[in-house]
């Protein structure tokens, strides 16, 4: 390699390592589309899903935190997110094969059509057999045409994505990854707590056989505190993965422990509704009571006779 070159590639690497790196937190907005016919596979905007005529109802359109280099991103965008600034625009081409894979017609398969339960037999239904997901094409008789491809197999697509901020704040780290994972950022607070715990005091025994001697101490821990909302507490990835995604939250952010809460308020709703509801019928008149749950007041007096009796 000629000096030129060496300064030129040194040139490169230095522009690199000024810009964003493995690990950095980043909000970015973005549009994906199909590259033939320009269908919105996903988006940030909620503007440009209106426009796509996309059903909004029930989805937060907001720019989304991610981890550079943490596979959050297509591996074509985070390498064009490497290096870049703060409002760096751009456009990265994603083959097929790169994205959701080519189409393969082995994987359009026919199968008995009693695999599938009957309300789901219709075209179009997502479906699954012997534990692969697929859409329902046609349904003839018994059997049942799948395809079992990636509703994107096949397709080469346009990630369009603008750099809006480099994220150092852990609380709004923490909350832009469950918002990843959940599709839905709860509310996250950082504070460090007394905690007791056991911890193993050294010895002098050389007895290997001896039992361990252990001592109750206060340590400080860094908690990250999660408000659970009624949709994460419904959220099936969250019910079947928490473990693992409060890990993952624990190793980036660099806190020592996640605590999740959910907060119930008091009220007149619910059993505290209900037990209004039934407090006030003891004070009052009993036929009164009985006529409004639309009981026939004499008909129970002459049952409660007959069980007397």
């Amino acid at each position: 390699m000629s000096d030129e070159q060496q300064a030129e590639a040194e040139q490169v690497d230095e522009e690199v390592e000024s810009g964003i790196q493995d690990g950095d937190f980043v909000r970015l907005a973005y549009t994906v589309r199909t590259t033939d016919d320009g269908d919105v596979v996903d988006t940030t905007s909620k503007e440009v899903a209106e426009e796509a005529e996309i059903d909004v109802d029930g989805y937060e359109f907001e720019p989304r935190v991610i981890i550079v280099g943490a596979g959050h991103v297509f591996p074509e965008v985070d390498d064009a997110l490497k290096g870049a600034e703060v409002g760096d625009e751009g456009t990265v081409e994603i083959s097929a094969a790169e994205a959701f894979g080519e189409y393969d017609e082995d994987d359009v398969r026919t199968v008995s059509a009693n695999k599938i339960d009957e309300d789901d037999r219709y075209p179009g239904a997502q479906v699954q057999i012997d534990g692969d997901q697929g859409r329902l094409e046609t349904i003839i008789g018994g059997r049942a045409r799948v395809n079992f491809n990636h509703p994107l197999a096949g397709k080469d697509l346009e990630y369009e994505y603008e750099v809006l901020d480099i994220v150092d704040d852990r609380e709004e780290q923490a909350a832009g990854l469950l918002g990843m994972y959940l599709q839905q950022a709860p509310e996250v607070w950082i504070e460090t707590d007394e905690v007791e715990e056991e911890q193993v005091v050294e010895s002098d025994d050389d007895d290997e056989d001896a039992e361990p001697e252990t001592e109750t101490v206060t340590v400080e821990k860094e908690t990250l505190y999660i408000e659970a909302t009624p949709q994460m507490t419904m959220n099936q990835q969250w019910l079947f993965s928490k473990q693992q995604i409060a890990q993952d939250v624990i190793q980036r952010v660099g806190v020592d422990r996640v605590i999740v809460q959910e907060t119930i308020d008091g009220g007149m709703g619910g059993m505290g509704g209900l037990g209004g509801m039934m407090g006030g019928a003891a004070g009052a008149d009993i036929e009164e009571a009985i006529e409004d749950v639309d009981i026939d007041a004499d008909e129970l007096a002459a049952e409660l006779d007959a069980d007397e009796e």
